[in-house]
């Protein structure tokens, strides 16, 4: 006799009330990712955020 295995049943329980934020996480991130790779040292020279990280 199988046993009742419920992690296919929790999985998709949980990808169903959280895949909005997932979605939202992995956009976020892919946003963050690609104006800082766009970011040159001249931009960073003139940044007061930067000035101040380095004090």
């Amino acid at each position: 006799m199988r046993k009742f295995d419920p992690w296919p049943v929790f999985f998709k329980r949980e990808w169903n009330r959280n895949w909005p934020f997932l979605a939202g996480f992995a956009i976020t991130g892919a946003l963050i990712t690609k104006f800082t790779a766009s970011l040159t040292e001249e931009d960073a020279k003139k940044s007061p955020y930067v000035q101040e990280q380095k004090r």
